[in-house]
């Protein structure tokens, strides 16, 4: 049985990939960017199989207006993806003020808002699959990303509490968390203002293998079967890591923090008081 897809940003990479993918398997799909015209060649290919409406997600009424519309269009919202985001790059002490509350205001609140109007919808059907776009980045963090990793660790936090809420629901929540990708992620991303300080640092950081290799960066396009497959799952998982590097890293970095808090422990407990 077909489904129903509502994917935000998917004038371009990810979103685009996978509303493709959905497409040609005969789902039906809304598509959302903050320009319309980047999605007129999908109405063009797949006809009334798809929806493209504009959208700016950190609009909250216009988000609510959204969902309302998908729902009217096709009855139903089985799955909402939501992708729509930003990057910033730029040491914590590079980062200027209307960037930072833009990213938060994109990845944060914009994933909350439409979280918050597809929710009624998926309650009164007794099923829905909200897939979050995190990062690997929402997992551990790296100098240079301070802010980006804030919207997504902020977003990790936001969805393990939201899976809680909505279970009974018969709601599932996924937090989708890719590592590199070759997308135009970087060159759309915001830069700040270097500081001349911290140059020895970057230029040390992006020649290592992580981010200078021939293979750092995934293919964008083979994430959808992983998406479909996410997507058609029974009981899907609350986290699904995309590409072969972020494990490694993830693992280095829980067994780092875990030896940390243990080596602490006296001290932490003796912080609890009443012993």
């Amino acid at each position: 049985m077909s489904k129903t897809i509502f994917i935000t940003g998917a004038s371009r990479g990810f979103g685009r990939i996978w509303a493709e993918a959905f497409l040609d398997r005969g789902d039906q799909v809304v598509v959302t960017s903050r320009n319309a015209d980047g999605l007129a060649d999908l109405a063009e290919k797949y006809g009334s199989a798809v929806l493209p409406l504009q959208l700016e997600v950190t609009d909250r009424a216009a988000c609510f207006d959204a969902i309302s519309k998908a729902k009217t269009h096709f009855g139903k919202i089985d799955v909402l993806i939501n992708n729509a985001g930003t990057g910033l790059f730029g040491a914590v002490e590079e980062l200027e003020e209307q960037a930072s509350r833009a990213i938060i205001d994109a990845n944060l609140f914009g994933t909350l808002w439409m979280t918050q109007a597809a929710l009624p919808v998926m309650r009164a059907q007794g099923a829905g699959h909200i897939l979050q776009l995190s990062s690997a980045l929402g997992i551990y963090s790296f100098a240079t990303v301070g802010m980006y990793s804030a919207s997504k660790f902020a977003v990790e936090g936001l969805s393990e509490a939201l899976a809680q809420e909505v279970k009974n629901f018969g709601i599932h929540i996924t937090l989708v968390e890719p590592n590199g990708y070759a997308t135009d992620f970087g060159t759309s991303s915001v830069q700040s203002k270097p500081i001349a300080a911290y140059d020895d640092m970057k230029a040390e950081l992006y020649a290592q293998p992580e981010f200078s290799a021939a293979d750092a960066y995934g293919d964008p396009k083979a994430t959808s079967e992983a998406i479909l497959k996410l997507v058609d799952a029974a009981n899907p998982p609350l986290r699904l890591i995309l590409g072969r590097k972020a494990l490694p890293l993830a693992q280095s970095s829980y067994a780092e923090r875990l030896a940390t808090w243990e080596n602490w422990e006296d001290v932490s407990v003796r912080a609890h008081g009443l012993l």
